[in-house]
């Protein structure tokens, strides 16, 4: 099987080529990436924790699912495939907005990713693929907000960075 590719891109996404997926996280460059937060009738978003296997943040609790968009994808075409692939269901995507963010890891890996973040509603379970996802639960917006406070440590750079710039976007979305 060959490597995922990533689409690398300038400051104002324009793509500029594509890269292994393993090597734009070693090189830090800039690509183009996706964050998916599915929410309830209850206000409720979607959480998963990332599988223990994973090559970074494994067990971390993060949006409901995110990646990277394939060569020729669109944003809401990338989002709704990987949305099937982990967590098993299918649900109409909105674009909200997108921002560029660049964190480094302990592992010598660096996300440099201008994220596209959408949102879609679902209300039944999911039927997660354990090889990417750990485990999953619903937690109302605010509770999401004061457990970030209290256990930082227990939630992925990308969703705190998200949360705390954007979560107004996730309230303003009701139903």
């Amino acid at each position: 099987m060959t490597e995922e590719k990533v689409i690398l891109v300038n400051e104002e996404d324009e793509p500029i080529g594509l890269m292994n997926k393993l090597e734009a996280h070693e090189k830090a460059v800039l690509h183009r990436a996706f964050s998916v937060f599915v929410l309830n009738s209850n206000n409720e978003i979607m959480l998963q924790q990332r599988a223990h296997h994973k090559y970074h943040s494994p067990l971390l609790w993060t949006n409901t699912c995110c990646s990277h968009q394939r060569d020729g994808e669109t944003n809401i075409q990338a989002g709704t495939r990987r949305l099937y692939e982990e967590m098993g269901f299918k649900t109409e995507l909105k674009e909200l907005f997108h921002f560029i963010y660049k964190a480094p890891f302990d592992n010598g890996l660096t996300e440099h990713e201008l994220d596209h973040v959408m949102i879609g509603y679902y209300n039944e379970e999911p039927s997660i693929n354990k090889e990417e996802v750990e485990s999953w639960k619903w937690m109302k917006i605010e509770d999401v907000k004061t457990d970030m406070l209290q256990n930082s440590e227990i939630y992925t750079v990308w969703f705190k960075i998200i949360f705390d710039e954007f979560y107004h976007y996730l309230e303003d979305h009701k139903i």
